[in-house]
């Protein structure tokens, strides 16, 4: 914490796939974070030059024998971005690279967003049987229900230039050292900035998502009923061999 903006950043080796432990501490930071008085916005980043957030752990999602604690990690990325809406604090993301599944949805939870040239993103969760469901309120927010639907349907990826046309990004750099310059020039002047001008207007931004909180039961569910299948043990299984013999 500096200057009233507080800095988080979450990470594990593995592309900075996010586990259900890390998931929980992150919403819960969030959370406290943004109820400081001296807070006036959030910078959310990741670690290390490459993966911005490469979504859910697999190994974790492997792990997953029933429907309880199936609920209970698909609920952890949940809570993570109604952290996001819900804590009364600009939050803005640093992107540095490649994103896909969980961490398009926290991309999508930002109020204000920087990213390299490089920083392409997917919804793969096609790929392993499932759906990007859970952040999906949250991406339809930024690009639409029909952009949604495509991203979902054929998990291509979209370039950084495509996420910026399409409201998800709102700074693109050439490379995470002019990202960066950019990036403490934009939170300097955040700083000294009127709290509750910016209150305000994170309240407005957020204004017509309430139902969020009703829909994401039924989101969840449909998460962790799929992920339980036979069928996506496999397809997860096969993409982490695929990893590893790279």
């Amino acid at each position: 914490f500096k200057n009233n903006i507080a800095e988080i950043t979450f990470g594990t080796a593995k592309s900075n796939a996010l586990p259900g432990a890390i998931l929980e501490k992150l919403a819960t930071t969030i959370l406290e974070e943004g109820a400081k008085k001296e807070v006036k916005a959030i910078l959310l980043k990741s670690a290390g030059e490459k993966a911005f957030c490469a979504g859910a752990s697999f190994d974790e999602l492997l792990e997953i024998e029933d429907l309880e604690t199936s609920k209970k990690f698909f609920g952890g990325f949940a809570k993570v971005l109604n952290a996001m809406r819900n804590c009364g604090k600009i939050v803005v993301v640093r992107v540095q690279g490649k994103t896909t599944g969980g961490g398009v949805g926290i991309a999508c939870g930002a109020d204000y967003c920087f990213a390299t040239e490089s920083s392409a993103l997917a919804l793969t969760e096609i790929n392993l049987g499932i759906g990007p469901f859970v952040i999906g309120p949250y991406v339809e927010r930024k690009i639409g229900k029909s952009q949604f639907s495509a991203m979902a349907i054929d998990a291509g990826f979209r370039s950084a230039n495509w996420a910026e046309q399409h409201n998800i990004y709102h700074f693109v750099g050439k490379d995470i050292a002019e990202m960066d310059a950019e990036l403490e020039k934009f939170m300097t002047r955040l700083s000294s900035r009127s709290e509750d001008a910016l209150a305000l207007i994170k309240k407005v931004s957020w204004e017509g998502t309430d139902h969020f909180d009703e829909l994401m039961p039924a989101r969840i569910h449909m998460s962790t009923s799929l992920i339980l299948e036979d069928s996506a043990k496999k397809n997860i299984t096969a993409i982490k061999e695929r990893l590893r013999a790279k």
